[in-house]
């Protein structure tokens, strides 16, 4: 097929930050190979639906989306018979297989090891249609497009250019690939293959380069953001060794390295893990005024016999102690987590202990997810499966306990003067607020885009406040 223009290049992203990161890097990649990127589908000469599979309904989103990408080239008004069809992302790598055989109609499945390669790919299939099990010819050799369910352990080119899909005043930056732990209710480790950090002036200069182009919030993301650099160690370390930055490159140097940076901006950690927080890292944020006051830690459950069965290499004690180290060392500091209710074989009083600990610990920011039972994981062939009845009544009674709490740290901030990054002109966030997941702040005078304010907070609106 050849083109008296550029090829155009659509693109539907799915799931987490980290995900959204890969299809930065894919857009980036099709924009060195000289085509367009089009925020309208039908304009497409090729969609690209970049899909999730954590959990049963991101399997179900993305799914939804690839067939409507189909109908919408087939029987919409402005039919694009000629347009392709190329599913990436975390379900494209988990079920390769399954889907060539149940899809068809999708031009090619690509996997986590060739997101840097989509250019390629693209000027591949817009020169002839591959079945989606064959490889596709290029100049270079073949550009496999049958991998098989494999474990990638590529490690991204982090410095190639991206295409931004955040606003221009935030940014998410992935600081490692893969991960370590064995949970038992997770198969992330089976599709993105071990951790593995990335190097530090790599990050450092994305960052500086990020700030200097006006942003003033950096995300720092990974699968577990306190591992980060531990890999790299001369000996492996495990979830029980200390956490030392004189034995190799860790999060507490990255920080420290970050903080030098010129520049008006915030730094927020998501995605840390329990196992690897030390006193040297919650000393770091303590000290550094770039990074928030802001800490996400999904804890899963409480109970002792569930942590085990979840396989969370933490304990009760170990959390509860942990939890105190924070508050008590990063005055003023958000904890934001997340729980899992029904998981296999939870009996009442475990769940009531849950509760129990969530109204005694008051996060100040708590998300909640009913079990999902995921093929391939250990947790999906263990007995005691929970009914979806009583994963929903429990989910029920945990955010209702969770809603009072937040409604509480809400109206606890009128009166005070609050540094706020302006999203919309009358919407903007605190340092307690990551970006999409947490609450907002309404302002009554419309603010710059982009910038930090400060405004008095009049007021609460259920989770939200006013300002």
């Amino acid at each position: 097929m050849a083109f008296a223009r550029k090829p155009k290049v659509g693109m539907i992203s799915l799931g987490c930050a980290k995900n959204l990161v890969d299809a930065e890097i894919m857009l980036g990649s099709v924009l060195q190979r000289g085509m367009e990127i089009t925020t309208q589908p039908e304009d497409a000469d090729v969609v690209v639906i970049n899909t999730c599979a954590f959990i049963d309904s991101a399997k179900e989103e993305s799914i939804e989306a690839i067939l409507e990408a189909h109908q919408l080239r087939k029987h919409s008004e402005n039919q694009r018979p000629d347009q392709k069809l190329i599913v990436s992302g975390c379900m494209s790598q988990r079920f390769a297989k399954e889907l060539r055989q149940q899809m068809p109609e999708v031009d090619a499945f690509i996997g986590l090891d060739q997101v840097s390669e989509l250019g390629e790919i693209v000027e591949q299939i817009l020169k002839q249609r591959p079945t989606p099990i064959d490889r596709v010819s290029s100049d270079n050799g073949e550009v496999d497009l049958s991998f098989a369910d494999t474990r990638p352990t590529y490690i991204p080119d982090y410095d190639a250019p991206r295409f931004r899909l955040t606003p221009a005043h935030f940014a998410y930056v992935k600081i490692a690939e893969g991960c370590n732990h064995p949970c038992s209710f997770c198969v992330i480790p089976q599709m993105r293959g071990k951790h593995r950090s990335r190097p530090l002036q790599s990050v450092l200069a994305e960052i500086r380069g990020l700030v200097s182009e006006g942003v003033r919030e950096i995300n720092l993301i990974s699968q577990d953001t306190t591992y980060y650099g531990m890999d790299l160690w001369p000996a492996k370390a495990g979830p029980r060794q200390p956490i030392d930055s004189t034995r190799g490159p860790t999060l507490a140097v990255l920080l420290r390295e970050i903080q030098k940076i010129e520049g008006e901006f915030w730094v927020r950690l998501l995605y840390t893990h329990p196992a690897h927080w030390s006193d040297e890292l919650i000393e770091t944020i303590a000290e550094c005024d770039k990074v928030a006051r802001y800490i996400d830690i999904p804890l899963q459950h409480i109970d002792d016999a569930m942590l085990g069965r979840m396989r969370r290499e933490t304990s009760r004690v170990h959390i509860e102690h942990l939890i105190h180290k924070l508050r008590a060392g990063i005055p003023g500091v958000t904890l934001r987590t997340t729980f899992i209710v029904g998981f296999p074989g939870e009996t009442d009083a475990e769940f009531a202990s849950l509760l129990d600990f969530i109204r005694r610990t008051r996060f100040e920011r708590l998300g909640m997810f009913k079990y999902s039972r995921e093929e391939g994981s250990r947790a999906a062939k263990m007995p005691g499966q929970i009914p979806a009845k009583i994963k929903n009544t429990r989910y029920r009674a945990g955010m209702s306990v969770q809603q009072q709490i937040a409604h509480d740290v809400a109206r606890e901030k009128v009166g005070r003067e609050l540094k706020l990054l302006v999203d919309q002109p009358h919407i903007a966030r605190s340092e307690g607020d990551a970006p999409d997941v947490d609450a907002r702040v309404v302002l009554s005078e419309a603010a710059p885009v982009g910038e930090f304010v400060w405004r008095r907070i009049t007021g609460s609106r259920s989770y939200d406040l006013l300002a």
